[in-house]
């Protein structure tokens, strides 16, 4: 057997458990953050506020509410254009508001989330 071998030196190159602990934490915040997040709701209005989109931070739509005068059997392509409108502008804001909060949360640690 040769000399040398291996030396107890931890977690292969210096991961103490602070940094264990560290990254648990994290982890554990990141869940409650995503948590929290899923349970708010976001809403977006187009064509002057005649449609309004609500979705959920879990990516949801909740509902459409859309104004009388949004509506008119000749243009009905129009009508669809603003319920498209609204609802990605609603899941836009929920993706930026998740994205921010992650952010916050891991202090621009490259995690790619």
């Amino acid at each position: 057997m040769a000399k040398g071998g291996f030396r107890g030196g931890g977690f292969g190159g210096g991961m103490n458990m602070n940094m264990i602990k560290q990254a648990q934490k994290l982890q554990n915040d990141m869940k409650q953050l995503q948590e929290e997040m899923e349970q708010k709701t976001y809403s977006a209005q187009s064509g002057g506020g005649v449609v309004t989109a609500v979705v959920s931070g879990k990516r949801e739509l909740m509902e459409i509410v859309i104004e009388p005068d949004a509506v008119d059997p000749e243009d009905v392509e129009m009508l669809q254009d603003l319920i498209l409108a609204a609802v990605n502008e609603a899941l836009r804001e929920a993706e930026t508001s998740m994205s921010e909060a992650m952010s916050k949360l891991t202090g621009g640690l490259g995690l790619g989330l």
